[in-house]
This record gives C-alpha cells, structure tokens and sequence, in this order.
C-alpha cells in the first residue's frame, strides 16, 4: 500500500520528526542494502532505531564499525534481549517516522 510506481522512500529523522537523511530507491531494493545505508548514515553517530525490516547481523556489524548502534524490535523468531528503559522508550518515538511516511503519501 505504501509503495507507488515503483520506488521506495527510505527516511532518517531525529526524535522532533526533522527529516536528516533520506533515499529513493526502486521498489525491488532491499531495505538492508548497503548503499541505502551508506546515504541514510552517512552523518550518523550514536544510535538508529529503525523498523524491523531493517533486522540484519551483517547490516549490525557493518554499522557498529562506523561507530553506530542498530536497535530494533525483536521479530517472532528471535532471543528476547535486554535493553535500556531509555532505548525502549526511544525505539517507541518510530511512530514519529511513520507519520511523516502517511503525511508524505497522503498530503500529496
């Protein structure tokens, strides 16, 4: 429902919903690919909470060696891990990209 036309809009924003980084790419791209990262952070540092579609050890290990921190939710199929109160907390703020994402695709 989300896609149109053939392209994915791939979005990085900060905690106050400002839109840092962003990538267009085609539909059959992977959302782990590497080059969707390399642009998404690029300027990055610290930590990213992405959606679980983004779940990948070698897209983690990747990211960890430039100094980034990959958390995310836990699929059906994975160990329960601990995690600070602040990175729950913070990992629950995902709802603000999502509505950037349906303003995007409705206000148009």
């Amino acid at each position: 429902m989300g896609w149109h036309h053939g392209f994915k809009l791939h979005l990085a924003c900060n905690d106050r919903g400002e839109i840092i980084a962003f990538a267009l790419t085609g539909a059959n791209v992977d959302d782990r690919n590497p080059m969707v990262w390399d642009i998404l952070a690029k300027k990055s540092y610290g930590k990213l909470f992405p959606d679980r579609g983004y779940i990948s050890q070698k897209l983690f290990d990747r990211l960890f060696d430039d100094g980034i921190q990959l958390i995310t939710g836990l699929r059906v199929n994975m160990k329960n891990r601990l995690m600070s109160f602040h990175d729950r907390m913070m990992l629950r703020k995902r709802l603000i990209s999502e509505t950037i994402n349906d303003m995007l695709k409705n206000v148009t």
